[in-house]
């Protein structure tokens, strides 16, 4: 069988039930077609980059999955279909990644490293250290 990636991303105005429902449905079809889910990752509610059918927001679901093409197909057909789907996207690996997803991990900067970046913040009237020297 082949491994594959795939990502849905579900409209922002179902609950979060509704779509761990959605999930399993579409875990379900992947089994009866001889396939099995390796990991599922519930990324949360994020921001969209752009409006999709006019959503600002999605959720946003990972599969790991080890199936068959033909399963594949059906999985796609099937979220073609379900009007709770905004995208999808699934692509052939190699090998599945193992752990958390770099998405899960938090891998990018955080707010205290771009913080540091900026140098000090200063309101009105807060002076440089540096200037007071030069004052004297």
């Amino acid at each position: 069988m082949s491994l594959y990636e795939n990502i849905f991303i579900a409209r922002q105005d179902i609950s979060t039930a509704q779509v761990e429902a959605l999930t399993e449905t579409f875990a379900t079809l992947i089994a009866e077609n001889g396939g099995k889910v390796e990991k599922r990752e519930y990324w949360g509610l994020r921001n969209l980059s752009y409006r999709m059918k006019k959503n600002r927001k999605g959720h946003y679901i990972m599969f790991n999955l080890d199936a068959p093409p033909a399963a594949v197909s059906e999985l796609e057909r099937n979220m073609r279909i379900n009007e709770d789907v905004l995208r999808y996207l699934t692509i052939k690996v190699e090998e599945l990644e193992a752990g958390p997803s770099a998405v899960m991990k938090g891998g990018g900067r955080d707010e205290r490293d771009r913080d540091r970046d900026r140098g000090p913040r200063r309101g009105y009237g807060d002076r440089d250290p540096r200037e007071e020297g030069a004052e004297a």
